[in-house]
C-alpha cells in the first residue's frame, strides 16, 4: 500500500476518533470503549505499516528526529488505548489523536538527514527501543499532570467548568500520574544502562549533553517519587515535579537532535 494513502487513511482515522472523543466531551454522544478501541486500533494500525515504509531502510532503521517523533506518537497512542482499557483516560485521546496525526504529516512534509542504525545493532535498538517506550510514558505523565494541576485549581475554587466534570476523581488521577512515573523511571533506567553498555562513548561531545539531561531527568523523577512516599507530595507539587522532569527529558531526547541534524545536518 502507497505511502500516501497509508497517511491519508491514519489521518482519517485519527480525525474521526478526536470527532468522537470530542462528542463524547461535550455531552453528545454516550462513551464506547468497543468504539473507542476500534478506532484507535485501525489508525494504529495505518500508523504502524506507516512507519515499516518510511523508518525501515535496506540495512538499518531511520532514526532522525522526524521519524524518531512518528514511532512516539504512535507508541503514545498505543500505550493510551491499552491503559484506557482499565485506567480512566479516554479524555486524553482528545489531545493525542491530533497529535499523532500531526506527527504523520510532519513526517511526509519536512523530511530530515538520516540517522541510520544497522538491522544487526540489537543492543542499540534495544537502547533505542527503551528510550523512547520511555519518552512516550513520560509523554503521557506529563499530559496528566497537566490536567491535575487544572483540575486540583479548579476544585479549590469550586469552578464546575465541563473539563472538571469529565475528569476522574482527583485521587484517581493522582494514582495513574504516579503508575506512569513509575513505568516511566524503569525503562529510563533500563535505557541508560543499554546506552552505557551499547553506546560506545555515553560521554562523547556530541550525546555527553542527552546523557546529562537524562541522568537529570531521572533524579527529578525519583526524588519526585521519593518525596511522595515520605512527604506526601500529591496534586500540585506532584505535577510541577514530573513536568520539571519531562522538560529535562525533553531536552535530552530533542535537543540534541535538533542541534545536530537541523543545524549541523548530521544524524545523532
Amino acid at each position: 500500500m502507497g505511502t500516501l494513502i497509508l497517511a491519508v487513511t491514519s489521518l482519517l482515522l485519527y480525525s474521526i476518533g478526536t470527532a468522537l472523543q470530542a462528542l463524547h466531551f461535550r455531552g453528545r454522544v454516550q462513551s464506547s470503549l468497543v468504539m473507542t478501541t476500534l478506532v484507535g486500533m485501525l489508525a494504529l494500525v495505518g500508523h504502524a505499516l506507516l512507519i515499516t515504509q518510511i523508518v525501515h531502510h535496506d540495512g538499518g532503521f531511520d532514526f532522525s528526529i522526524v521519524r524518531s517523533s512518528l514511532i512516539i506518537s504512535w507508541l503514545i497512542t498505543f500505550l493510551l488505548l491499552g491503559l484506557n482499557l482499565t485506567k480512566p483516560l479516554q479524555n486524553l485521546l482528545l489531545g493525542v489523536y491530533p497529535l499523532a496525526g500531526l506527527t504523520i504529516i510532519v513526517a511526509l512534509a519536512a523530511p530530515t538527514p538520516a540517522r541510520l542504525v544497522p538491522d544487526h545493532s540489537y543492543g542499540m535498538l534495544t537502547h533505542i527501543a527503551l528510550s523512547v517506550t520511555a519518552y512516550s510514558l513520560f509523554s503521557l505523565a506529563a499530559i496528566q499532570a497537566v490536567l491535575l494541576s487544572v483540575q486540583n485549581r479548579q476544585l479549590k475554587s469550586n469552578y464546575n467548568s465541563r473539563l472538571l466534570r469529565n475528569l476522574p476523581p482527583l485521587q484517581t488521577m493522582e494514582s495513574v500520574l504516579f503508575e506512569l512515573v513509575w513505568a516511566g523511571v524503569v525503562l529510563l533506567i533500563l535505557a541508560i544502562v543499554t546506552g552505557a553498555l551499547f553506546v560506545e562513548d555515553l560521554f562523547a561531545q556530541d550525546i555527553a549533553h542527552k546523557t546529562l539531561f537524562s541522568v537529570l531527568s531521572l533524579l527529578v523523577f525519583v526524588a519526585l517519587l521519593i518525596g511522595r512516599h515520605t512527604k506526601g507530595w500529591r496534586g500540585v507539587t506532584a505535577s510541577r515535579w514530573t513536568l520539571a522532569g519531562c522538560a529535562l527529558l525533553m531536552v535530552a531526547f530533542y535537543g540534541s537532535k535538533l542541534v545536530l541534524e537541523l543545524i549541523f545536518h548530521r544524524g545523532l
